[in-house]
């Protein structure tokens, strides 16, 4: 993650218990949880419990939620997270829009924006539309600057904002947050989006692929380790693969490059410069409104995607399945179906699960969730150092 100074002035917590504990806070919600439970689940001693607990109540991230009554002796005292206690922005740069959330600890969305985007204009117009976004959500103000632009403002009423998780179309290298050869946008290549960003928003930012913001969004909300794909269709075409509860960026962060599978060897031109790329004939599909053909096309990458790494579960996204989920969801279906049935390596007795996973709303919030998984212990599904 890209450091500034002018972030939220909330402490980092020291490793790995604390982050345990107050993972379980988050999962437990308004209800909370008793530290004799914390101390069940984690495997740690009270005494340990009691102490993180009372570093986390002191910090502000968590406080008493009531009673509950106990099978002996008095009643347990129970611990809730302060959801408000900080924030994180979520911001997505597709080719031809934004969209930007800012969420409290829980995951909970405040508030959101959605802004037309150029994302084939000069850089630091894209990063200004970007920076002035993120200033609306936080509740900032803007002043002109020279060239046309704007930069915020921090506003006296302004919530405590921990970072900013910025998505966009891959491929790229999260963890310096330099873009490479965005089909169709070679103009990024070797761009510093990060420091751009963190420099226009006063902010630390954290850069990852639209697709693997929204599989690591997805992620955290099942109640353990999973293997899923979530296959987002939208101006592009992209996968997040979460495997064995993990985000899998690959060796390079290139994993998740789906779109640019071939599936026809003499097809149509894809913008990657290749021919018969499956981003291509779906787009194509799409462009002449098959939405069946489409479907299948997609299906067809995905019972590959399936049949590759053995998953049990396939999740649609994108503005272009939220048109038509249900078209998407049968389509896709009943070619992994299909590859069923005749033995082509796709889920022998058991067909994974095909659903549909929102429009674009869930990139931005799970790119929020690139910035505070962390605090959860939660990124790409490992915890972080133990307590010293």
């Amino acid at each position: 993650m890209n450091r500034s100074n002018s972030g939220a002035n909330l402490p980092t917590l020291r490793g790995h218990n604390a982050a345990l504990v107050l993972d379980l806070l988050r999962v437990a919600g308004e209800r909370g949880i008793s530290r004799l439970e914390l101390a069940e689940r984690t495997g740690l001693t009270p005494q340990a419990v009691s102490k993180i607990t009372a570093r986390l109540r002191a910090e502000g991230l968590a406080t008493e939620a009531g009673h509950r009554a106990s099978t002996g002796g008095k009643p347990r005292t129970v611990l809730r997270l302060v959801p408000d206690a900080g924030h994180a922005v979520g911001l997505h740069l597709d080719r031809d829009g934004l969209t930007v959330v800012l969420v409290d600890l829980a995951g909970t969305v405040v508030t959101s924006r959605t802004a037309p985007l150029d994302f084939g204009a000069p850089a630091d117009e894209v990063v200004a539309a970007a920076a002035g976004a993120v200033a609306e959500v936080r509740g900032d103000g803007v002043r002109p600057v020279g060239g046309g632009g704007v930069r915020p403002v921090r506003g006296d009423g302004a919530r405590p904002v921990l970072g900013v998780g910025a998505a966009v179309p891959g491929p790229l290298d999260h963890r310096d947050g330099v873009l490479h050869r965005v089909t169709g946008f070679p103009q990024w290549d070797g761009y510093r989006l990060g420091d751009a960003l963190t420099a226009r928003t006063g902010l630390p930012v954290v850069i990852d692929k639209d697709t693997n913001a929204a599989a690591l969004g997805l992620a955290l909300q099942a109640p353990g380790p999973a293997d899923f794909a979530y296959l987002h269709l939208g101006t592009g075409l992209g996968a997040g693969l979460v495997l064995g509860g993990a985000l899998h960026r690959g060796a390079r962060t290139g994993a998740g490059e789906f779109g640019h599978q071939t599936v026809q060897l003499d097809g149509v031109r894809c913008g990657c410069g290749g021919r018969g790329c499956i981003e291509a004939l779906c787009l194509a599909a799409v462009a002449r409104g098959d939405v069946a053909e489409a479907a299948r096309v997609l299906g067809t990458g995905a019972a590959n995607l399936v049949a590759l790494l053995d998953i049990d579960r396939v999740v649609l996204g994108g503005r272009t399945v939220a048109a038509d989920p249900d078209a998407y969801v049968r389509g896709v279906r009943a070619v992994l179906d299909e590859r069923a049935r005749r033995g082509g390596g796709v889920g022998g007795a058991t067909v994974p699960d095909v659903t549909a996973g929102g429009g674009d709303r869930p990139v931005a919030e799970g790119a929020a969730q690139l910035v505070l998984a962390p605090l959860f212990g939660r990124v790409g599904g490992n915890h972080a150092e133990r307590d010293g």
